[in-house]
């Protein structure tokens, strides 16, 4: 049974956590105790309010919206789903960062009452640029518009220019009511014009697509294990995840930054030697030579089209309330790697209205902007959308470590890939 993971997205009220509620109480994913607990709770329009199964927080459910990421587990006979619900405001619009990073598919909920609004098209633009593949348009609160036909059209017609615009791939228009469970779970009677699939139908059949497993292997170390006891005198072990891609025993892999080049002895798994393995599997990796790796190194199999650089051009949303300037010293954690940097440049800011670039001075609160950054040490990285997982990393505040930008490598200079050496260290 493959997994799917998405996220729920679009302005404040649009009813995306009731949305979620919806699919959990209506798929019977939700547990007694919890089920017991929301029916004694006061009622919204005479139904349960099942907003408050993602809405945790006291402070959510005092304010009726959602203010941290949320995810919730459910599973039917055809599938898995990890669902993400994203805060709609636009001061959390951070929060929806770190949600949709790790989607497979979003979908983008529109109240038919206020139609496409600008946060509709900024949580568009940030589900395209962390490269979801896969959106669903759900045209909420049908119900409150008399479930017209034409009200859905228009809705459908205003978002196929944002997806013309955003070149989005997929796109699927769904007219639904969260609060009445309409085209939810199964289609409704109330929505007779509709003839498409419900929204769990959909989501049931959009196909898997695991992207990790085909791309170029790529494995960072986030330990180096050396035991030095009686019964591991010489063990040398390097610890980490698999990004993407496969491993095997026998492989000849370069590591970096350094440009070592070596063989790979064996592979553990729970303790146990196994021929290969493939992201996302935590491995022990073991090399034929002694060679100088430490936390953070790559370590690839030769041949990889991959850059090693100390300068890159990438795509930020800015997260801190202090602006970014030019000049700013920071830190940059890509996985495992931490180097120091300083922004060079901002070379442009998106208009989340109309999604031109403009030239900037600076980068305020969830800004999306175009940064080039110079590091002291190299990174080892791929494009973003070559790879999600390579070519994405976080900016750090040096003093405080707040997490001040979520980012996406666009391009590398003066980098190089490396060459085979032809023999082993």
């Amino acid at each position: 049974m493959d997994l799917l993971r998405f996220i729920t997205c679009g302005s404040v009220d649009d009813g995306k956590s009731t949305l979620i509620g919806r699919l959990l109480y209506d798929s019977d994913s939700v547990s007694l105790d919890v089920l017991a607990a929301l029916e004694n709770r006061p009622t919204v329009h005479g139904t349960v309010d099942l907003a408050l199964l993602t809405d945790g927080l006291r402070a959510e459910r005092e304010q009726g919206i959602t203010i941290d990421v949320a995810y919730k587990y459910f599973t039917t006979p055809r599938r898995k789903f990890i669902i993400t619900d994203a805060p709609g405001h636009v001061q959390y619009t951070r929060n929806m960062v770190t949600g949709a990073s790790t989607a497979d598919l979003a979908i983008v909920l529109v109240d038919a009452r206020q139609g496409v609004v600008e946060q509709t098209r900024r949580h568009s633009l940030i589900a395209s640029l962390v490269g979801i593949r896969y959106f669903v348009l759900a045209v909420n609160k049908m119900d409150l518009v008399g479930n017209e036909e034409s009200v859905f059209d228009q809705i459908v017609a205003d978002y196929a220019a944002i997806a013309d615009q955003l070149k989005l791939p997929n796109v699927t228009a769904i007219p639904i009511s969260a609060l009445l469970g309409d085209n939810i779970v199964a289609r409704s009677k109330n929505l007779g014009w509709y003839t498409g699939p419900s929204l769990l139908e959909h989501l049931e059949s959009v196909p898997a697509f695991e992207e990790a497993s085909i791309a170029e292997p790529r494995f960072q170390v986030q330990f180096v294990i050396r035991p030095q006891t009686e019964d591991y005198p010489d063990y040398r072990g390097y610890a980490g995840r698999i990004q993407s891609g496969e491993y095997r025993r026998g492989d000849r892999v370069h590591i970096l930054p350094s440009g070592q080049e070596s063989v790979i002895e064996a592979i553990e798994v729970d303790q146990r030697e196994v021929e290969s393995a493939a992201a996302p599997q935590a491995v022990i990796i073991r090399l034929t030579d002694d060679v100088d790796i430490s936390r953070g190194d790559s370590i690839v199999p030769v041949g990889s089209q991959i850059h090693v650089a100390k300068e890159v051009e990438a795509t930020i949303c800015w997260m801190d309330e202090r602006p970014l300037w030019p000049g700013r010293k920071l830190l940059v954690q890509h996985h495992s790697a931490v180097v120091k940097a300083v922004v060079s440049a901002i070379t442009y800011k998106v208009n989340v209205r109309t999604y031109g670039r403009a030239a900037t001075e600076s980068a305020q609160l969830n800004d999306i902007v175009g940064i080039r950054l110079k590091t002291a040490a190299p990174l080892v990285v791929d494009s973003y959308q070559q790879n999600r997982a390579t070519g994405a990393f976080i900016l750090v505040d040096e003093l405080s470590g707040d997490t001040l930008a979520a980012g996406m490598v666009d391009a590398m200079q003066n980098s190089f890939v490396p060459e085979p050496l032809g023999f082993t260290i």
